[in-house]
C-alpha cells in the first residue's frame, strides 16, 4: 500500500522504530520498512547475530550503519534468531533495493506468536504511526 509517498504493506506488522515483521511457516520474517530505509539512505553494515540467539521483546539485539546513521534493532516479540540474512554480510544494499523481499533480515522463532498483537497492524493505524513519523523525522 503507498502511503504518502512510502510503500507500507497494510498485512504486514511494523515495530516502532520501523522495522516490519510477517508470519512465514512457523518463524517470524523481520526486515527494515520503506520509510527507514530512505529515512537512513545506504545501508552498508548489517549486524547479523548467530542462529539460536535469545531475544528479549523491546531489547536490542542487533544495529544497522549507513553513511549517515547508526540505528538498533530491537526485538518485536520473544524468542530466538532462526536464520539471518547472510547475502546482508556482502550486500547490504539490498535492504535498499528490496526491503520488504530479498532484503529481510532475520527471521526468529517465537516463543508466543501473539506478541504481533502488540505491533502496529491494520491500515488506519499503520497510517496515524507514519504521520507522526513523517512529521517528527522527514519534515523537521
Amino acid at each position: 500500500m503507498e502511503m504518502h509517498g512510502y510503500n507500507m504493506p497494510e498485512d504486514l506488522y511494523y515495530e516502532e522504530n520501523h522495522f516490519w515483521v510477517k508470519e512465514e511457516e512457523g518463524l517470524l520474517v523481520m526486515g527494515m520498512d520503506d520509510f527507514a530505509q530512505v529515512m537512513a539512505g545506504e545501508i552498508v553494515y548489517v549486524q547479523l547475530p548467530d542462529d539460536g540467539m535469545k531475544i528479549k521483546k523491546g531489547k536490542k539485539f542487533a544495529k544497522l550503519e549507513s553513511g549517515k546513521w547508526l540505528g538498533k534493532v530491537f526485538a518485536p516479540v520473544n524468542g530466538e534468531i532462526a536464520e539471518v540474512n547472510e547475502e546482508l554480510e556482502t550486500n547490504p544494499g539490498l535492504i535498499n533495493d528490496d526491503c520488504y523481499g530479498k532484503g529481510w533480515m532475520y527471521k526468529i522463532r517465537p516463543h508466543d506468536k501473539n506478541e504481533m498483537e502488540d505491533l502496529i497492524h491494520g491500515k488506519d493505524a499503520i497510517e496515524k504511526w507514519l504521520l507522526a513519523d513523517i512529521e517528527k523525522y522527514a519534515e523537521g
